[in-house]
């Protein structure tokens, strides 16, 4: 079992930055694909970005491809996400999500996740 809290959300203008923790509770988690999503009023839930257990594969959207940058601490079971230039578009709550069924083209289908947080509002002012 793997539990996962956001924090980091906020209101930002155009531009700015902004850094999303997850902190996971469970002894599992260092074997876990450690994911973000997000999910804008009246949209479907969006793959942002993923990372592997070993941190040494990584996934992007491609809007946010030099721009985002998802990392893991494992000693502190937390994964994280720097977002940076934020835009309008970016506008969203934005969810952890963890699983420990391997790394691959899976990591990027919401439905490859069994552990999920409660997410973390993202408002991006322009």
């Amino acid at each position: 079992q793997v539990q996962l809290v956001e924090s980091g959300g906020g209101l930002v203008q155009a531009g700015g930055s902004l850094r999303l923790s997850c902190a996971a509770s469970g002894r599992t988690f260092s074997s876990c694909t450690m994911a973000w999503f997000r999910q804008a009023p009246g949209k479907e839930r969006e793959f942002v970005a993923a990372i592997s257990s070993s941190a040494r594969s990584t996934y992007y959207l491609d809007s946010v491809k030099g721009r985002f940058t998802i990392s893991r601490d494992n000693a502190n079971i937390s994964a994280y996400l720097q977002i940076n230039n934020l835009k309008p578009e970016d506008t969203a709550v934005y969810y952890c999500a963890a699983d420990r069924r391997g790394w691959g083209p899976r990591a990027l289908r919401p439905g490859s996740y069994v552990y999920w947080g409660q997410g973390t509002q993202v408002t991006v002012s322009s």
